[in-house]
């Protein structure tokens, strides 16, 4: 009986089982093949439809970014970024973001170790409470800070005894920004590490070399592009945290106004201002990001 009247796909006389075999390759997998170049994606209509999808999407992001840029002439957006409360908020912003990066990498990278390689009983629920803090809303998180580390919190009562203040100080913004962006790094670094396969490890262990020799030698060069795309992502969050800092830091400048709490007070009185400061986080946020994604594509 014929393969048609079977109600399955003729294939191709070049295309026999024992080269399949040969191949690896299961009928269905050689069927869908022959309909990729065949199929739905050679016709026009949807090569037009999905390309105008992905440009209406490129668009949105951005003529919004763009209308930055051209609200104001050159000239008066560099007399705005002149002003002493813009520069102390970038300063601010920028000696925060790498505190607060330098340790959510500190101790994000032995989470993401640990829950990576060792299999122990509530590890599906240590996952997930790491993860919380990305689809928490910052203001919650915020209030969450300082219901623990304010004067009268669950652990700030007893901070206050040794006379250590945490709230609406510099210390604050760092931990909110810790709190909010450090779950990207950890995801990242977690996803490389599962990726990894052990048996470059187990080959290092073969030659006597320990653990932590393995590790800095042979696992962190391997997994260097998934720790810089997390770095790159927690530092981009903690950049643009606004409520968990206002929240738990408040605003004071030159102590706790990073550049979104100077854009959003902007905002309210001088929308110049406003501008000015945003085409700054803008322009360093871009930055920033492109050097790390150059710099992970040439590893």
């Amino acid at each position: 009986m014929s393969s048609r009247r079977l109600g399955r796909p003729c294939w191709s006389s070049s295309i026999s089982l024992a080269s399949m075999d040969k191949l690896h390759l299961s009928p269905t997998r050689v069927f869908l093949e022959k309909l990729g170049k065949k199929g739905i994606w050679s016709r026009w209509p949807a090569r037009v439809l999905v390309g105008i999808l992905a440009g209406s999407f490129f668009l949105f992001l951005g003529v919004p970014l763009a209308s930055l840029l051209l609200h104001e002439s050159p000239e008066a957006l560099w007399s705005s970024m002149q002003q002493p409360e813009v520069f102390l908020a970038l300063q601010l912003s920028l000696v925060t973001t790498c505190i607060s990066t330098l340790l959510a990498v500190l101790f994000g990278l032995p989470v993401a170790y640990m829950l990576a390689r060792v299999h122990f009983p509530g590890r599906k629920f240590l996952e997930t409470l790491v993860t919380i803090p990305t689809v928490l809303p910052p203001v919650v998180a915020g209030v969450a800070l300082l219901l623990t580390f304010g004067r009268v919190g669950l652990i700030g009562r007893y901070l206050d005894l040794f006379g250590i203040t945490l709230p609406f100080t510099t210390a604050a913004v760092v931990m909110a920004q810790v709190f909010v962006s450090s779950p990207f790094f950890v995801n990242s670094a977690r996803a490389g590490l599962e990726q990894l396969d052990t048996r470059y490890e187990q080959a290092t262990y073969t030659l006597r070399a320990s653990p932590f020799y393995a590790f800095r030698r042979v696992v962190l060069p391997l997994i260097r592009p998934a720790l810089l795309s997390g770095i790159g992502l927690a530092w981009a969050r903690a950049l643009g945290e606004l409520g968990a800092t206002i929240t738990f830091a408040g605003n004071f400048p030159g102590i706790t106004q990073t550049m979104p709490i100077a854009v959003y007070i902007a905002a309210e009185t001088d929308i110049d201002t406003a501008v000015a400061i945003s085409v700054v986080l803008m322009a360093v946020s871009f930055g920033v990001l492109l050097a790390l994604r150059v710099g992970r594509d040439r590893i």
